[in-house]
């Protein structure tokens, strides 16, 4: 089997979008949108799309069920190049489709099934498959699937680090069991790169002070937080180092959905790349740009060198 550049471990669901929503739509019944389309995403398959289409060797770890939709989405993940022999189909189970309206603001707010595959996940479907992972391990995302808590990702963890230079990276979504930065502590020691948003870290903190929710995250061990920022671009905080990276100035936002997502991707190719850690956020930030100009979490991020194109502005720009 090929050798991978990156393992991504994470939901691949079907998204469905619609926008710009208002809060009218419940009153009046019905709305014109810009638009609705049927997409791929999860954090998990929007990475592992947008870090192929950027030239890396991908594999995803990953969950489906047997049903047309998840044939759509191994179909997908197939055409663009990412590996799927660690995919499972599971008989019976309902592949994830998400509702995802965006609002005026080109915010999203998401409908999920908690019984589907986006919230199935569990170590059962990732520990087989753990010592041929890459060199570049991305768990994506914490917190989505409640059968990976706290213990399981610890075990988890402790195996993946278990390879002498196996580096892993960790993405967040919303705490959704009241978990604090007390709780995942124990997580950290095994974490790398950690890249929560400021909601995400607000959230786990307890608090909307990102400065303090920074030091309290460091002083609880956690080696290096890369803090993304949606337009002001992102923050690298290590010690008490702290190193703002902006974002590339976009002509207009059309849909946020998976900016974060094709952000990570980027962090993670210039990382495989053995870029230094702030080229690596400037690649991050150029590849969320793309993602946000057009409806979808991987439709704008269509061409390697569009990326470095945007890259090579941020890094001459400082």
């Amino acid at each position: 089997m090929e050798k991978k550049d990156i393992t991504v471990i994470g939901a691949g669901v079907i998204d469905v979008l619609a926008g710009p929503v208002t809060s009218g739509i419940f009153e009046s019944g019905s709305e014109p949108m810009s638009f609705t389309r049927l997409a791929f995403g999860g954090d998990a398959l929007n990475e592992a799309v947008a870090l192929s289409r950027m030239g890396k060797k991908i594999e995803l770890v990953s969950l489906v069920g047997d049903d047309e939709a998840g044939m759509r989405v191994l179909g997908f993940l197939n055409q663009n190049g990412v590996g799927t022999d660690h995919v499972k189909v599971s008989q019976g189970l309902e592949t994830g489709v998400n509702i995802v309206l965006v609002d005026e603001f080109h915010e999203r707010h998401f409908l999920t099934n908690p019984g589907s595959s986006l919230r199935r996940l569990s170590e059962q479907d990732i520990f087989p498959y753990i010592e041929g992972m890459a060199d570049i391990v991305s768990f994506a995302s914490m917190f989505v699937s409640p059968l990976l808590d706290i213990p399981a990702m610890l075990r988890l963890f402790a195996k993946i680090k278990e390879k002498s230079g196996r580096t892993l990276a960790v993405d967040l979504t919303k705490a959704k069991k009241q978990e604090r930065l007390e709780d995942i502590a124990v997580l950290f020691p095994y974490i790398d790169y950690l890249l929560p948003n400021e909601a995400e870290l607000a959230v786990l903190a307890g608090s909307d002070h990102t400065e303090r929710n920074l030091d309290k995250i460091l002083d609880l061990g956690a080696k290096c937080v890369i803090l993304k920022r949606g337009k002001s671009g992102c923050v690298i905080c290590r010690n008490r180092e702290r190193i703002e990276i902006p974002a590339f100035p976009v002509r207009q936002a059309v849909d946020t959905t998976g900016a974060g997502d094709c952000f990570a991707a980027g962090f993670l190719a210039a990382l495989s790349d053995q870029m230094a850690l702030e080229d690596c956020c400037r690649y991050a930030c150029a590849a969320a740009s793309c993602s946000v100009e057009a409806v979808g979490a991987t439709e704008g991020l269509t061409t390697l060198g569009e990326v470095r194109r945007r890259f090579q502005f941020l890094s001459e720009a400082e």
